[in-house]
């Protein structure tokens, strides 16, 4: 092991070795003393002195001291490759200050769309005329048996027909499997004695006429769909029945929608 390598700038260096291979190791050592036979508290190299006390008392196991100039080894490391330049800084606040701004500018423009959207929504909602126009009440009382009636609910026509106990049957015994839109007359009816159909045919949106066509009970004229008394589908290219609305009948009192 070569210890100069390790002899830092003005240090003093004290081995338990002797005198030729202290010198062998420290070649360009100025002064070399026995500090055993040193009687001075602080020895002397070069005119300066030493701030060890080399006493033989304090540094009995150590024969030998050099005091010599070497290469400065204690050196401030540079962190300026880790160090932001002012130009990196500017463009950091510059960045920091457009976040900034986008985020202002969206919760401004997400409180408007807010407000925006609540508005439409308002506008949109029925008014109370409108709502009271949404049901109608129809008194069965004075619908005959056998008869039918037309109501106008929500812009629609709404056929309304008390039927008879001869239509009800033939109603019934109908071969579902038979129908174009298969349903039983069970499903269509609340009170066997009431059907209750939009008047919309469902091919083209024509009103049927009632009493007519080849079942007697709704026929619409525009491209000769036939209806039976359940109004259902029984001839021509309408491909389903009539629409049965949500309706409610409590006592003499039919309510629609």
């Amino acid at each position: 092991m070569n210890f100069s390598k390790v002899l830092s700038n003005k240090t003093f260096y004290t081995a338990p070795a002797t005198k030729q291979l202290f010198k062998s190791a420290f070649p360009n050592s100025g002064k070399v003393v026995d500090v055993n036979n040193t009687s001075n508290s602080q020895i002397t190299f070069g005119g300066k002195k030493n701030m060890l006390n080399a006493t033989k008392y304090t540094v009995a196991q150590r024969r030998y001291g050099s005091y010599a100039s070497g290469p400065g080894s204690s050196k401030v490391p540079s962190f300026g490759g880790y160090a932001k330049s002012d130009a990196e800084g500017s463009t950091d606040r510059s960045r920091v200050f457009s976040y900034f701004m986008l985020g202002a500018t969206g919760a401004v423009v997400t409180a408007a769309a807010q407000n925006s959207v609540h508005e439409f929504l308002v506008n949109m909602a029925a008014s109370a005329d409108v709502l009271a126009v949404s049901k109608i009440e129809v008194d069965l009382a004075k619908i005959p048996v056998g008869s039918s009636v037309t109501l106008k609910w929500r812009g629609k026509p709404v056929f309304v027909r008390h039927r008879t106990q001869e239509q009800i049957e033939l109603s019934r015994s109908v071969n579902v499997a038979s129908l174009i839109d298969p349903q039983n007359d069970a499903d269509r009816v609340k009170i066997p004695e009431w059907l209750v159909v939009v008047g919309i045919c469902t091919h083209l949106g024509c009103v049927p006429i009632k009493d007519s066509g080849e079942f007697g009970a709704y026929y619409c004229p525009c491209h000769g769909s036939h209806y039976d008394y359940s109004g259902r589908i029984r001839k021509g290219p309408a491909p389903l029945n009539l629409e049965v609305p949500d309706y409610s009948i409590d006592g003499n009192i039919l309510t629609v929608g």
